[in-house]
C-alpha cells in the first residue's frame, strides 16, 4: 500500500439491520430517499425510512410471511425498491432483486430458481406477473408499489404500510450474520440461472472497508442511475449512502442524467464507463464548436494544474465553473464500476477539475475489492484491496499476469442450490474470480481481462480482448467492438473484431466534409482506425480482421458485451493490418 495512504475512521456495524437502525437514530429528519418524479412515496427522512419499514416488515409478517422467507423485488429504481430491500434486510427475509430489463420468460424462472413466495413489483409488471399466477404455484402473495389500494389478489404496497400498527425496532427480529441476506441472479436463462447468496455480514463488511478508503459524509447527494437490482448500485449508490447519512436522489432516467445532476445539486454519481466517456465527449464538442473556447482551454488546463500544485485546490472549479455548472455545480467525484474507464477520459475530466476513480470486484464479492483512494488514484489501476481483503496471483506468468484469487469477509456464501457452482470457484479458501491481472510495485491491481476470454497468438503469447478493445473505443468512430479469435482457413487462429460505427461521428464527418455516408467510407474509416490501434501494440497483438455490425451488441445492464451470444462472422471483412482493405 502507498505509505502515504490513510484509512478514515468508520462506525462499526454488524449489520445492514444495525446500520438502518444507527443512522435513524443518528441523522433523523435529514433526507435519505428522494424520486425526482412523481410516485406514491416519493421521498423519505432517515426517521421516516425507519417508521416505513417497521410499518411494512410488520403488514408482511400479518400477511403470514415467516422469517427466512423469500421476497422477490423487482422495478424501476425509486424509494419504494429501496423501502422494499431494506425492509427485507431489517425483518429477516431474504431479498431477491430481479434485473427489470430481463425478458418476460427469464424473469419467471428467476422467480421460480429463487424460491420466492412474494413478489414486489411496480405497475409496469402487473401484466406479467397476472398471468403467471397459475405457472408460479410457489407464489403467494403479490404486491403492487403504484396500487393505491388491493385489487383482486394484489395488495397494494402503500395500503399496506398506511393500515399497518406501529412498531418499534426492539421489535425487530435477530439477524444471523453468515445466513443468506439476498440472492443476486446473474444470469436469468432457463438451465443457467446462477443465484449469488450474501449474507449482511458480507454486506456490512464491505460497506465500513469502502468509506474507510474514499470519505463519503452527511453532506453527500447520491444520484442513482445504475439498475438498483445490481450488486454495484445496491451496495455502494444505496447502502453505502445511508451508512454515512448522505442522501440518494434517483434519475427519471438515462437519459435525464444532466438535468437530473442539476436538480439534485448531485456530489457524488456511480457510473460504467460508457456514460463518463459521452458526458466527457459532450464537453469536448461544446468546446470545438466555440472557436476561442478550442484555443484556450489547453492553456487554462496548465495554469490550474500549477495552482493546484501550489495549493490551491479549487482553481480548476473556478476557471471551469460553466463546465460544472452544467453537470449542477456540485460533482466532488465520479466514481466508475463494472468495467474499466478510459484512462485519458479519467484524465481529461480531471483537467476540468472533476474526480474520477475506479475499483473493482463482483456480485460474488459484495460486490469490492480494490478501489483507487481520491489522493492517490492510478487512472490505469483497478486499485488496492480494501481493508480486511486479500488478494493472490494464481500461477502468474513471465510479465506477472495470472488469475485474481481474493479471500475476505464479504465473500459470498456460494451459488444458490448448486453445490458443484460453489465448489468449482473456490480453491483452498480462494475465491477464483475469472478475471487475469497484476500487482504493480506499489501494490495497486491491474486487470487485463477474463481468463476464459484470452486468446492465444501463434507464438503462444497471451492476447488480452479488453486490451484492444479499449484502445479501439477511443476513437469517435467506433460505438462498440469486441475482438475474439477467428479461424482462417490460411493463418489459423487470428485476431478479429467485430465493430459497431458510431452513427453521430459518421454524421459528422458527412456534414463537415460534404460526403456520403456509404459502407465504403466506414470501412475505409474504420480500417484506418484498427491501424492506428495496431500500431501501439507488440505484432501479436495485432488486429487482422475486421467485421462490421449494423446492430448493437447485446449487453448486461452493467453494459458489458454478452459475448456468448454474438455470431462470430457476419459483416464484411477487411484485412487492416496495414491501413487497407
Amino acid at each position: 500500500m502507498h505509505p502515504n495512504i490513510k484509512l478514515y475512521d468508520v462506525p462499526e456495524i454488524s449489520s445492514v439491520q444495525n446500520m438502518v437502525v444507527r443512522s435513524s437514530s443518528v441523522f433523523g429528519q435529514k433526507l435519505a430517499l428522494e424520486d425526482l418524479k412523481q410516485t406514491p412515496i416519493p421521498r423519505l427522512t432517515y426517521s421516516e425510512l425507519l417508521n416505513n419499514i417497521l410499518k411494512f416488515g410488520t403488514a408482511l409478517q400479518k400477511l403470514g410471511l415467516k422469517p427466512r422467507s423469500h421476497i422477490a423485488i423487482i422495478g424501476e429504481n425509486r424509494v419504494q425498491w429501496a423501502l422494499s430491500y431494506l425492509t427485507c434486510m431489517c425483518f429477516d427475509f431474504v431479498a431477491c432483486p430481479i434485473d427489470r430489463n430481463l425478458p418476460t420468460n427469464d424473469i419467471l424462472n428467476i422467480l421460480h430458481e429463487s424460491d420466492s413466495v412474494a413478489v414486489i413489483y411496480s405497475d409496469q409488471f402487473e401484466p406479467i406477473l397476472s398471468e403467471a399466477h397459475s405457472s408460479l404455484k410457489y407464489l403467494k402473495w403479490y404486491i403492487n408499489m403504484d396500487f393505491i389500494v388491493r385489487k383482486g389478489n394484489t395488495y397494494s404496497m402503500v395500503e399496506l404500510i398506511n393500515r399497518s400498527p406501529d412498531c418499534n425496532a426492539g421489535q425487530l427480529p435477530k439477524i444471523n450474520l453468515n445466513e443468506i441476506a439476498e440472492i443476486i441472479f446473474t444470469s436469468g436463462s432457463l438451465g443457467r440461472a446462477k443465484g449469488v447468496m450474501l449474507s449482511q455480514k458480507n454486506l456490512a463488511s464491505n460497506l465500513m472497508a469502502m468509506v474507510s478508503v474514499v470519505l463519503i459524509n452527511d453532506h453527500d447527494r447520491f444520484l442513482s442511475v445504475l439498475p438498483m437490482h445490481h450488486s454495484y448500485e445496491c451496495t455502494c449508490g444505496l447502502l453505502c449512502p445511508l451508512y454515512t447519512g448522505a442522501s440518494v436522489h434517483y434519475a427519471r432516467s438515462l437519459k435525464t442524467v444532466v438535468e437530473d445532476l442539476q436538480a439534485s445539486h448531485a456530489t457524488i454519481l456511480l457510473g460504467v464507463p460508457l456514460l463518463y466517456d459521452k458526458m466527457f465527449r459532450r464537453i469536448y464538442k461544446s468546446i470545438n464548436e466555440k472557436k476561442i473556447a478550442s484555443l484556450l482551454i489547453k492553456p487554462l488546463v496548465q495554469v490550474t494544474n500549477f495552482l493546484e500544485m501550489v495549493g490551491w485546490k479549487s482553481s480548476k472549479r473556478i476557471v471551469f465553473k460553466e463546465i460544472h455548472e452544467r453537470f449542477g455545480g456540485s460533482v466532488r467525484l465520479f466514481i466508475a464500476g463494472g468495467a474499466a474507464p478510459d484512462p485519458l477520459v479519467a484524465k481529461g475530466l480531471r483537467e476540468f477539475g472533476f474526480s474520477l476513480i475506479q475499483g473493482y470486484g463482483l456480485t460474488e464479492t459484495s460486490p469490492i475489492l480494490t478501489l483507487n483512494p481520491i489522493q492517490y488514484f492510478k487512472d490505469d489501476s483497478a486499485g488496492i484491496p480494501l481493508p480486511g481483503v486479500k488478494i493472490k496471483i494464481q500461477n502468474p506468468d513471465h510479465t506477472g499476469v495470472g488469475e485474481i484469487l481474493a479471500q475476505g469477509p464479504n465473500i459470498m456464501i456460494g451459488y444458490y442450490k448448486n453445490e458443484k457452482a460453489t465448489r468449482d470457484v473456490f480453491d483452498d479458501g480462494w475465491f477464483k474470480t475469472g478475471d487475469l491481472g497484476h500487482f504493480d510495485q506499489d501494490g495497486y491491481l491491474h486487470i487485463v481481462g477474463r481468463s476464459k476470454n484470452v486468446i492465444i497468438s501463434k507464438r503462444g503469447e497471451n492476447v488480452y480482448p479488453e486490451e484492444l478493445e479499449d484502445l479501439l473505443l477511443r476513437s469517435p468512430f467506433v460505438l462498440e467492438c469486441m475482438v475474439y479469435g477467428e479461424n482462417d482457413p490460411k493463418h489459423g487462429e487470428v485476431i478479429a473484431v467485430q465493430v459497431v460505427p458510431d452513427a453521430e461521428a459518421f454524421i459528422e464527418l458527412s456534414e463537415t466534409h460534404d460526403i456520403r455516408i456509404t459502407d465504403d467510407l466506414m470501412r475505409e474509416t474504420l480500417t484506418k482506425e484498427v491501424a492506428k490501434v495496431n500500431k501501439q501494440v507488440s505484432s501479436f497483438k495485432q488486429i487482422t480482421k475486421l467485421h462490421l455490425r449494423e446492430r448493437e451488441f447485446d449487453k448486461t445492464t452493467t453494459q458489458k458485451v454478452k459475448r456468448y451470444l454474438v455470431a462470430k462472422s457476419p459483416g464484411t471483412v477487411v484485412n487492416p493490418a496495414n491501413g487497407t482493405s
